[in-house]
């Protein structure tokens, strides 16, 4: 259901996270981030959340600029600060401040600590999922056949 939280979708899809240093180079993070097949970083320094680098600002702030990405650094083009989310936030509210803020990534932060981050594909599945629980139980209701 839209009202599931954050939470029920780390429970899911599991809580791991890579992430990359500021001081790392740009190229190091974009092979991470092809290598782990997924659009976004967390940038964590000191064991805190400073930053979060996505393949757009890869796109936007090295290729579109002509820099190159082996010696430009992260903490250089990350984006800060970082819009995050709790565990106990719910899939609607996450997916209005996506689209409010323009992102497409979310961390999630449990007692100011990185526990995951979801993508507005997460949110997009959770949604199509419960949608599709809700017609099975309407149809089992109209066709007078009880649920499982």
């Amino acid at each position: 259901m839209v009202s599931d939280t954050v939470g029920s979708i780390l429970r899911h899809k599991g809580r791991e996270v890579w992430s990359i240093n500021p001081g790392e180079s740009v190229f190091q993070a974009i092979s991470v981030m092809a290598e782990r097949s997924i659009g976004a970083l967390p940038v964590i320094a000191d064991g805190q959340l400073v930053g979060i680098l996505s393949e757009r600002d890869y796109a936007r702030k090295v290729i579109l600029h002509s820099r190159s990405s082996k010696d430009t650094i992260v903490a250089e083009i990350m984006t800060t600060p970082v819009v995050s989310v709790g565990a106990h936030q719910t899939v609607e509210e996450c997916m209005r401040l996506m689209t409010q803020k323009r992102i497409r990534h979310l961390p999630v932060l449990e007692h100011g600590k990185l526990v995951g981050i979801v993508s507005i594909g997460d949110l997009v599945r959770k949604v199509i999922t419960a949608q599709g629980e809700i017609i099975q139980h309407l149809q089992e209701y109209i066709s007078g056949r009880p649920s499982a």
